[in-house]
């Protein structure tokens, strides 16, 4: 479970702990997988709550097993030991949780997530309480003695009627942690597990138009004072370069100087050849159409508002004309470019259909791992994320991958030109697919359980990130999260 998932997880119970749902709260809790010290010092309140003390224990256990310095872990396991009057092994945690407070009066875990104060005095107080247990009063009366050096004045009356009752020798009652009190996950953290809207909503200010709404980014348009409610009949909209033609079949472009269209698209026709091919524009795009894929569009006010763009007829398309030197026109492209754009003698022109098409050039014959390499740097993925297919359906014996006979995939080109299918494996920014080696520049102490700790020059496998500034990885056995300025990417082969 990456740290996002164990974060959000967390968040969700000590929700359900604020709404009295302690069932559901523990719930949530057990389902996290690999819970750091502060999560099994939760699920151990849980539990001792629920008066289930060996599991409790073992919680806690857990808790102390991953942070040695937690002493409110220790003082807890001390109160369930002591609940379940196993007193020596209460005495022993009471004695570590007073010795990782290091001589301090009280440790504040608010830094921490937890609304708790841990006084040296209470602790010493169960230490008496457990000698007392044991029939050891003389040491019990010692320890409250101790107490009083490490007393506050909101704890001196609990001090006295322990004192009280240690000189009568008669047992007190025990300073006990308080129930729904549990760690709680950085704040700031929490904040970015949830998407914000930083622009929020446009709205209007001020238009010249009356009861204007609009709130994109379209500009105003001309306003005319008294003006006629419906437009008069102009010859013409307006002064277009080229003659309006709507496309009525897809047209796939196999060159580079031919344009790509769909049924439905106006375009503009530049010139018409006699070979039946048209050079056009679409889009501020300029390139080769064939002329019977397309029908004269009247672009007049009443053509347009009476009849509007014709739908496409849902016959076949004609056959693709052929292309004769001298007679098609040119596209807008120069003579350099075009040749730029040819391939080698004897290379072929793989057309690849993604998202979006593209083409590159490859030689007869090439091998696999080097079309994949082309088409892998062309998309900027991994080689490993992109599939390769003869057909639009990437199954069974059309999939190309680097077992398959390329002598039978270039069998299939027509002429120099071969049309291939490209897919790509989903990634998601927080899980992603592939594990990320990088490099410690500066070493990096944790301050925190759940930080990871490493040395200048280690190593370092990403996870997850976590927001901008953190990411999540493993080093050396441990995982945990760590500034991302901290690290920078391994290079490849020596680069």
């Amino acid at each position: 479970m990456s740290f996002v998932d164990t974060l959000r997880q967390w968040d969700m119970a000590v929700t359900c702990v604020d709404r009295q749902d302690l069932s559901e709260a523990l719930k949530i809790f057990l389902s996290i997988q690999d819970p750091n010290s502060k999560i099994s010092f939760d699920i151990g309140c849980l539990h001792f709550l629920n008066k289930d003390l060996d599991a409790a224990e073992k919680a806690f256990d857990c808790s102390i097993r991953k942070d040695e310095h937690l002493a409110v872990a220790f003082f807890q396991r001390g109160m369930t030991f002591y609940k379940k009057k196993r007193y020596e092994e209460s005495l022993a945690d009471f004695q570590q949780a007073f010795k990782a407070l290091r001589g301090n009066q009280l440790i504040d875990y608010k830094a921490l997530g937890l609304r708790y104060k841990l006084y040296a005095c209470e602790v010493l107080i169960n230490m008496a309480l457990s000698e007392a247990q044991l029939g050891n009063w003389e040491e019990a009366h010692k320890n409250l003695v101790k107490a009083l050096n490490y007393k506050t004045d909101a704890k001196l009356n609990i001090i006295d009627k322990a004192l009280d009752s240690a000189l009568k020798q008669k047992l007190f009652k025990p300073v006990e942690f308080p129930s729904k009190v549990l760690f709680k996950p950085n704040k700031h953290y929490v904040a970015e597990l949830e998407k914000k809207d930083y622009l929020g909503k446009a709205k209007v200010v001020a238009s010249v138009v009356p009861q204007d709404a609009f709130s994109g980014f379209a500009p105003l348009q001309p306003q005319v004072q008294d003006g006629p409610t419906s437009p008069k009949e102009p010859e013409v909209l307006r002064a277009l370069e080229g003659e309006a033609h709507t496309v009525l079949f897809q047209f796939v472009p196999e060159t580079s100087d031919e344009l790509a269209v769909v049924p439905g698209n106006v375009v503009f026709v530049l010139q018409k050849g006699s070979d039946n091919w048209a050079s056009v524009i679409f889009n501020g795009r300029r390139g080769l159409v064939p002329y019977n894929y397309l029908e004269r569009l009247e672009m007049s006010m009443a053509s347009k508002q009476n009849k509007g763009i014709p739908q496409p007829p849902s016959q076949e398309p004609p056959t693709r004309p052929k292309r004769k030197p001298g007679l098609t026109p040119r596209s807008d492209s120069s003579d350099s470019e075009r040749k730029e754009e040819q391939p080698p003698d004897n290379s072929l022109i793989v057309k690849v259909r993604f998202t979006f098409t593209f083409a590159v050039s490859v030689p007869p014959g090439t091998p696999y791992a080097i079309l994949i390499e082309k088409i892998s740097r062309k998309l900027n993925l991994p080689m490993t994320a992109i599939t390769l297919s003869l057909t639009p359906e990437a199954t069974g014996p059309s999939v190309i991958n680097d077992s398959t006979d390329m002598e039978g995939v270039w069998s299939c080109a027509s002429g120099v030109h071969i049309t291939l299918w490209c897919y790509a494996k989903e990634q998601t920014d927080h899980s992603p697919n592939i594990e990320v080696p990088l490099v410690a520049l500066y070493s990096y102490e944790s301050s925190n359980p759940e930080d990871l700790k490493f040395h200048r020059g280690d190593t370092i496998t990403i996870i997850s990130r976590v927001n901008q500034d953190w990411l999540e990885g493993q080093c050396n056995g441990d995982t945990g999260i760590f500034p991302a300025s901290f690290v920078e990417e391994v290079p490849v082969n020596g680069q």
